[in-house]
């Protein structure tokens, strides 16, 4: 076992886990039933995270190899490697507080162990103090959120792709395909079998041009606007490149 501490006292993990005394308190604090936390918004907020490590590492924040080894650990939470340490509900106070703080100790642990240390020796890399260094909940959050809309933005528009093709496909197949076209219930003038799939297809194809406006519009991120927007604890150096 190892014991961790904080303002409100002390709590004891087992010596392997990645996460932190935050994780534990939040997952006590908001014990409610149901979603635990979207994993997407979890690896969306690793690549946040990344982000920052690779500024800080350029800026030469750190000695060389701390953030390396911090953008390496995101790498891993981003692949699934510890999707097991992220069970907290998705109903929890603030803004992402208890998520955040949840990827902030992970990843930092995770760094930890690649440098040859131990989960909880926060003394060579901090959840906050490096992992969050410059950030907070509000602007880490809100972004991530925007990375995972994207990710699944683009999964669904290349299933659109796919769909306005094949409907395409049948609207060429079913052109000497004659039928009734009807309004108000009733028969009115003749189309065909194309006709309608072409009508769907051109409706996909309408839709799949919104959705690239959409990603356009998420682009715009918050990130290095820290607690309420006014960048407090970041650097202008570290705002541009982290975005």
């Amino acid at each position: 076992m190892r014991i961790e501490q904080d303002s409100l006292g002390t709590m004891e993990l087992q010596d392997d886990d990645l996460f932190g005394i935050n994780t534990l308190r939040a997952a006590s604090n908001f014990e409610l039933p149901g979603k635990i936390t979207d994993l997407q918004l979890i690896h969306s907020l690793a690549i946040v995270k990344k982000a920052a490590a690779l500024a800080y590492e350029q800026l030469g924040v750190r000695e060389k190899g701390i953030y390396e080894a911090v953008a390496s650990a995101c790498d891993d939470v981003t692949a699934g490697k510890y999707d097991s340490s992220f069970f907290l509900s998705a109903f929890q106070g603030g803004a992402g507080t208890s998520t955040n703080m949840n990827v902030n100790e992970v990843v930092a642990n995770a760094a930890l162990k690649k440098l040859g240390h131990k989960p909880g020796e926060y003394s060579f890399i901090h959840p906050l103090d490096d992992v969050n260094r410059g950030q907070s909940t509000n602007d880490d959050c809100p972004t991530a959120l925007r990375i995972s809309a994207i990710i699944r933005l683009r999964h669904l528009s290349n299933e659109c792709d796919l769909l306005e093709t094949s409907l395409r496909e049948r609207a060429a197949e079913f052109t000497e395909i004659r039928k009734l076209g009807r309004t108000e219930l009733m028969d009115a003038v003749p189309i065909t079998l194309g006709n309608e799939f072409t009508a769907y297809a051109d409706a996909v194809h309408r839709d799949h041009g919104r959705m690239k406006v959409s990603e356009e519009r998420l682009s715009k991120i918050n990130l290095g606007g820290t607690a309420v927007g006014l960048g407090n604890n970041s650097t202008k150096e570290y705002r541009v490149l982290a975005a």
